[in-house]
């Protein structure tokens, strides 16, 4: 169901609680069974039929969830980290720069997580398939019944498997290959191999250390890549704060800008914390001498890894489509 959209919560569908921005939680909706948190008890049986997206109260009325419908990005946001994971600003990055789209044939080798997997299935389906490899026995197979339990099985196909020693077992089968492993130099041979001849092949490779990007760099240029590129995703959030504007005379006189909460986040916080909100509320000055301007929140996201792009140009006589 990554891939596809329904409109109410069925006995054993997958549901993400949203509780706030930061807390959310994935589960099997079961008849029989219950769900807790802060807030209190929610029954399985209260969320069959509701539509997704609705509120759920718990049964004292002392606070309530969210039941959202899942999706890759949500599930990045949920998914059990048996490995360091890819995130949204490279998940999507990379997407874009390896042209996935439907109908892409994909390798990923390591699957890890599967959080990345989870989003090259959605962007590839309908016709498209995504071969993932991970030499970590328990998490293929965690990875594998994964894959079945969301509806992906039909477009994922996961083995275990050490490319770095046994390369991919494909010849001449992929428009794109993803590399996350601890030496992406010694499968770039391999890739090659995998990656079609008749068009242009593109490969990433995810390394959080500059070395590793230098030495995968000058494989990719042994191989016979070219266009080898880096890159480096660093997110910074911003917050939206009201400023009352201030008329002439306040201007001249110098008085310092007032930043205070904005209505919408009054009414996030008041949300996050279950106490509900009142609309009615005000904010403590006229509505028309107030703008709205954006803060850069003070702690950015750090480094993640580098993302070293490169293509292979198809072979003489290939038709150099995209």
């Amino acid at each position: 169901m990554f891939h596809e959209y329904k409109n109410f919560v069925e006995d054993g569908d997958m549901v993400v609680i949203y509780i706030n921005h930061d807390s959310m939680a994935p589960i099997t909706v079961t008849a029989g069974q219950v769900y807790n948190n802060r807030f209190g008890t929610f029954k399985h049986e209260d969320m069959i039929g509701l539509k997704y997206g609705s509120k759920l109260m718990t049964q004292d009325n002392r606070g309530f969830v969210y039941l959202l419908h899942p999706t890759p990005a949500l599930w990045t946001q949920v998914v059990p980290h048996r490995t360091q994971i890819l995130y949204l600003p490279d998940i999507s990055f990379v997407s874009l720069h390896l042209d996935l789209k439907p109908g892409t044939v994909m390798i990923e080798s390591g699957t890890g997580s599967g959080s990345f997997s989870h989003s090259i299935a959605r962007t590839i389906a309908p016709t498209g398939h995504l071969y993932t490899f991970e030499y970590h026995e328990i998490r293929a197979a965690t990875a594998r019944k994964e894959f079945l339990d969301h509806n992906l099985s039909h477009m994922v196909t996961i083995e275990h498997r050490d490319v770095i020693a046994n390369g991919f077992g494909m010849l001449n089968a992929a428009d794109a290959v993803f590399l996350d492993l601890p030496a992406p130099w010694d499968a770039v041979a391999a890739a090659k191999d995998a990656l079609r001849k008749d068009t242009i092949g593109r490969i990433c490779c995810f390394s959080p250390c500059i070395e590793q990007v230098q030495r995968t760099a000058l494989a990719l240029d042994e191989h016979g890549f070219s266009d080898i590129r880096m890159y480096e995703c660093l997110a910074k959030d911003h917050e939206v704060r009201v400023v009352s504007q201030p008329d002439i005379e306040e201007a001249i006189s110098g008085q310092k800008v007032n930043f205070k909460m904005s209505k919408f986040d009054r009414k996030k916080r008041k949300l996050e914390s279950g106490a509900g909100y009142s609309g009615s509320e005000q904010n403590g000055s006229s509505v028309s001498t107030d703008i709205l301007m954006t803060k850069p929140v003070d702690v950015a996201r750090g480094h993640t890894s580098y993302l070293t792009f490169a293509i292979l140009a198809a072979e003489q006589g290939g038709s150099m489509s995209e």
